[in-house]
């Protein structure tokens, strides 16, 4: 659920608010004579800056809105014009309602600014047909925009440390966990929650398509599961003396420290390449003792501790590779696997196109937000121009303010819209009532009326919101034009007119919202990244001189994307009850990135079996590799709501046939655990009622029954990492 907005915050954005509109609103209205600009003058702040929720600082908003400017001004004309028309508007609002809300693909800043520039061709798209007004209405939209971004300057919010400074301050912290002084592991794990996106500020998160923003996010996710894997590093039983470990381990301490510098500074990288040459050396070591005479082999348990540091150091390299082409636009050196940098050579219109068409598919939550609003918005405006509505752009503005991505939700806010309107009608056809025509009356009212509205409603919720914006509606068209009490009833009936279209469009389309997206996302996910594990084990157990590619996981990073959006979607909205908002999704996204992980970088420096056990070790790994595959699958069925297979083992062997398995023993068992958790979580104990299925059905015993569970999924000691999934990250869908 989304919190609500700190009062300071929220004050400050009032004050901004009300004093770009006043500013702009009365010397336009009473100086120059200007109604239909003072108009406009007075919206647009209300627009950018109240119904839009820019993330940032002031510049940062003030930037974001002067950019926005050209665009407000074409969608202004483009209503102008197909006002002459009702299904000219219909159309345009069809269109436009698309693509201004598909453009939250592009991170939080042009989603936050979409819905204000909504609002310019709704106004601007209802009768009068008044071209010869263009210019006008075009004057007073620019006044205000001006304004506002002004405001924003000279009244910023406090800004906040950029992604840059929160991944420096924990590669610092990495750097102290891998030195022999260590550090506390819930310090490290501490240290890696402050990259969740979740937690980042939506003005710095890294959400754009481009070669920087797509670097540094990867940058975070690498450090996340490095200081996590050096905190299940450090909770290990300690164990002997290993020289060649310790140098590793200090040769990844050097290079954390190294990239937070050069990402606070900007001076001289790291060199490129040692970390990788020290990880081949540590790798040869390994092969050298571990194929030696049995007397003289490393104990199984040593060899055991030396592949989570490689896993760890494999984490440092990866952030040592994103963090050198987020600062210079691309690699120095060819990054390797190219499958895991696929980005980094492309160009940014290839980059965007990718981001773009990888949400076109209707298990795109975003592209399913899309259809829906501007389908509502379209239905909107079709009936108040069929019905001849006065004032009918507030039946568009309830569609736009009211709905949500959930039919349950839209119903909560449409109640409560329309008990704040009808309280509010109530007030403003009283004062409209005993004030009658006194306009310096209302001119005095409009400012301290605005204030209250802007800085109460946020905080009181939406019935209040509605009921004082109502106020300040009836305060400012009374200054513009003769009213009587009627306009508070033409408010009224527009709001629940909007607010009927609204709950109808969120009961037709997607009246579930994420919360069965959600299910199939991450049921595609794990079927996708299951065949993984099988191909990673015959490349691991190729003969000497065989191919030892890694595997191809496009695909699988593809389908993350878009469970990674379902998900920060759905915990987003209101739970249905309880129990839906308890499911452990973040064990699921665990899972696959432990998959792919493991297949980009087994095959590049895991052991291989001895020559005498071959057989025995590659038997091993098929039957291991069948049983985390069949265990995957009946996890996804269980999640759709399909009959599930028969349970696998719960875990592979223990101990295979030969040492040299090791790494591959490491990293099959830490996903056994993990799949056998999720699977545990999603089957009812005994004697407990079955849960509703993502289809709305009561699970009946062997239909594969639903079941959430609170706990948080961890990775068992052994794994080669743990990285948590469906923080906020932006969606994307793409590559």
């Amino acid at each position: 659920m989304i919190a609500r907005p700190r009062r300071a915050t929220v004050l400050r954005r009032a004050v901004r608010v009300t004093v770009a509109a006043s500013v702009g609103f009365y010397p336009l209205l009473y100086g120059a004579g200007l109604p239909v600009a003072a108009l406009y003058a007075l919206f647009a702040p209300i627009a950018m800056g109240l119904l839009s929720v820019v993330p940032g600082s002031g510049p940062q908003r003030s930037s974001v809105m002067l950019r926005a400017l050209p665009p407000a001004l074409v969608l202004a004309t483009l209503g102008t014009l197909l006002a002459v028309d009702t299904w000219a508007a219909v159309g345009g609002m069809l269109v436009i309602g698309f693509l201004l809300a598909f453009t939250a693909v592009a991170g939080p800043r042009p989603a936050g600014i979409a819905p204000g520039l909504q609002l310019f061709y709704i106004l601007a798209c209802f009768p009068p047909y008044a071209p010869d007004t263009l210019v006008e209405r075009l004057a007073g939209l620019t006044a205000g925009a001006l304004l506002l971004a002004a405001c924003e300057i000279l009244l910023p919010d406090p800004a906040a440390p950029s992604y840059r400074e929160r991944l420096a301050a924990a590669l610092d912290e990495a750097a102290r966990g891998a030195s022999p002084a260590g550090a506390p592991p819930q310090r490290l794990r501490d240290a890696g929650s402050t990259l969740r996106l979740a937690d980042v500020p939506p003005a710095e998160r890294p959400a754009g398509a481009g070669r920087t923003d797509r670097a540094l996010e990867q940058a975070g996710r690498s450090a996340r599961r490095l200081l996590d894997q050096l905190a299940i590093l450090a909770e290990a039983p300690p164990a002997p003396a290993d020289p060649e470990t310790a140098a590793l381990l200090g040769r990844v301490a050097e290079l954390c420290t190294a990239c937070a510098r050069f990402l606070r500074t900007g001076g001289r990288p790291p060199p490129a390449g040692a970390l990788e040459e020290a990880m081949r050396a540590f790798q040869a070591d390994r092969v050298r003792l571990a194929s030696g005479p049995p007397g003289e082999r490393l104990p199984v348990d040593m060899l055991r501790r030396q592949s989570r540091v490689l896993a760890l150091a494999e984490s440092a390299r990866m952030v040592e590779i994103t963090v050198d082409i987020a600062t210079h636009g691309g690699p120095t050196e060819p990054a390797a696997p190219r499958e895991v940098f696929w980005y980094a050579e492309l160009s940014t219109p290839r980059l965007w196109a990718r981001r773009v068409l990888g949400n076109v598919t209707f298990r795109s939550v975003l592209f399913q937000n899309a259809v829906r609003t501007a389908l509502g918005l379209a239905a909107a405006r079709a009936v108040a121009g069929s019905l001849d509505l006065a004032h009918g752009f507030w039946v568009l503005l309830a569609v736009l303010t009211l709905g949500r991505t959930t039919a349950g939700a839209t119903w909560r806010a449409v109640r409560l819209a329309v008990a704040g309107n009808a309280a509010g009608a109530l007030v403003a056809g009283a004062l409209v009532i005993g004030l009658g025509r006194h306009t310096d009356v209302y001119a005095a009212l409009l400012a301290p009326v605005m204030l209250a509205a802007f800085a109460l409603g946020p905080l009181l919720g939406i019935a209040y919101a509605q009921a004082l914006f109502t106020l300040v509606v009836a305060t400012a068209f009374a200054q513009i034009a003769p009213v009587t009490w009627r306009l508070s009833e033409a408010r009224m009936i527009d709001v629940v007119t909007g607010s009927v279209i609204g709950l109808l469009c969120g009961l037709l389309a997607w009246p579930a919202g994420a919360r069965r997206e959600v299910h199939r996302a991450m049921a595609g996910l794990l079927r996708t990244c299951a065949p993984l594990v099988p191909v990673t084990a015959q490349a691991l157990l190729a003969p000497p001189g065989g191919s030892r590619t890694a595997p191809d996981t496009l695909p699988g990073v593809h389908r993350l994307r878009l469970a990674e959006a379902a998900y920060a979607q759905f915990r987003a909205e209101t739970p249905v009850d309880e129990e839906s908002d308890r499911a452990d999704w973040h064990a699921v996204l665990i899972a696959a990135n432990h998959m792919l992980l493991g297949a980009q970088w087994l095959p590049r420096f895991g052991l291989r079996p001895a020559s005498g056990a071959t057989d025995a070790s590659a038997a091993w790994a098929r039957g291991t590799a069948s049983r985390l595959v069949a265990r995957t699958d009946r996890i996804a069925r269980l999640l759709t709501a399909e009959p599930p297979g028969p349970t696998p083992r719960s875990a592979p062997d223990r101990d295979p046939p030969s040492p040299l398995s090791v790494d591959l023993e490491v990293w099959m068992t830490g996903l056994a655990h993990q799949l056998a958790r999720i699977e545990s979580s999603l089957t009812p104990a005994p004697g407990v009622d079955p849960p509703v299925t993502p289809r709305g059905r009561t699970a009946r015993p062997g239909r594969g029954p639903v079941q959430p569970c609170a706990g948080r999924a961890r990775t068992a000691p052994g794994a080669a990492g743990r990285t948590r999934g469906g923080d906020g990250a932006p969606p994307r869908g793409d590559g």
